[in-house]
């Protein structure tokens, strides 16, 4: 995420469940227990399961990259490209979070950092740098993370053969992998056990040192929705449309910028639904609870977002110039997403948990 510098039908139908779900959660239960019920599955079953998946798939990732450079044939250059795409998956859904260790400890910058320069990475690997791993650590953050890598696997626009990538891109690749893996794991223990953040989400209000009141952790979680909302249409993909720049795209080298934008927004759904790998007490409920509007609202916004996506069916990189309309609509949902967590979903937080 760092920056340096289907049908209407369907989205009945999501709402329709949701607002399910919503009724059977909150049947019997008090606002106070489920305002504590919808932290506890946030941390357990969003944010930490999100990290450890998001561990596993790195090891994966690591794994695939040992096998194609000791054997590089195109299926396992597919296989690689593959499970980096999978990573990158659960990567951004995880940003529909972004707060706490991942930002206090620079974990995003250090994986994610973006627009790479292929020049750049092309002059690294024709110096004398020693591509290990502390050399990786030490590097400029856009020669560090997910894009170098993306960079190697897919080539410029996907050129890349299996063939052509040469002994120093391998041992760049490796270190980059490597370097990539630490930071997951060390991301994912970061939440858990009794001294990790997930204990001071769950605790704030009742002892957490980082959270004297619950509608702390609750307005860092909306302020990461909202921001990753700003990011993506007036960043991510506001930036190169204006420019008509396909270089400051997120993703250039494996065309995979859509699918990171709309990820985003899917991982921002999660937390407002409540529900990752399975649905549990989401901040949907306590809208819901208490002004059934607005959570209509608000998933009915979400919903148009990522059918906007839909529309747009080429890579970004030739949208910015070819479906302008396209874009322009995502872009304007996400701005209207936006205006509502940031103008009617924060405020029934500041009003309705006060503790």
């Amino acid at each position: 995420m760092n920056k340096k510098a289907i049908s209407l039908v369907c989205a009945g139908a999501l709402s329709m469940a949701a607002c399910k779900k919503s009724d059977q959660t909150t049947a019997g239960t008090d606002f106070d227990t489920l305002k504590k019920d919808v932290l506890v599955n946030f941390t357990h079953n969003i944010a930490i399961e999100g990290y450890k998946d998001l561990d596993e798939a790195s090891v994966g990732l690591f794994d695939a990259l040992t096998l194609l450079n000791a054997e590089p044939t195109e299926a396992h250059l597919t296989a690689a490209r593959d499970d980096w795409k999978q990573m990158r998956a659960i990567w951004e859904q995880c940003e529909g979070f972004l707060f706490g260790p991942v930002e206090d400890n620079d974990y995003d910058p250090n994986m994610d950092t973006w627009p790479t320069d292929y020049a750049q990475m092309d002059s690294l690997l024709v110096s004398n740098n020693p591509l290990e791993l502390t050399d990786i650590q030490n590097a400029t953050l856009s020669l560090r993370g997910f894009h170098p890598i993306e960079y190697i696997l897919f080539g410029n626009h996907g050129s890349r053969t299996a063939a052509g990538i040469s002994d120093r891109q391998k041992k760049y690749m490796l270190a980059l992998a490597t370097d990539l893996k630490n930071t997951c794991h060390d991301l994912h223990t970061s939440w858990t056990g009794e001294t990790g953040f997930g204990r001071l989400v769950i605790s704030a209000g009742s002892g957490s040192s980082k959270y004297a009141k619950m509608q702390e952790v609750y307005i860092a979680i909306i302020d990461g929705m909202t921001a990753i909302c700003e990011e993506v249409g007036e960043g991510k993909m506001k930036e190169p449309f204006d420019a008509l720049n396909p270089a400051i795209v997120e993703s250039p080298y494996s065309g995979n910028s859509i699918a990171d934008f709309r990820n985003n927004i899917v991982g921002l759904q999660n937390v407002y639904l409540g529900r990752y790998k399975t649905d549990g007490a989401g901040i949907n409920d306590l809208v819901a609870a208490r002004n059934r509007s607005l959570d209509n609202k608000i998933q009915s916004q979400i919903s148009a977002a990522l059918l906007a996506f839909d529309n747009i069916t080429v890579n970004f990189e030739t949208a910015i110039t070819e479906q302008r309309l396209q874009v322009q609509q995502t872009m304007d949902a996400l701005a209207q997403l936006r205006a509502t967590l940031d103008g009617e979903l924060k405020p029934f937080v500041l009003q309705n948990i006060t503790d």
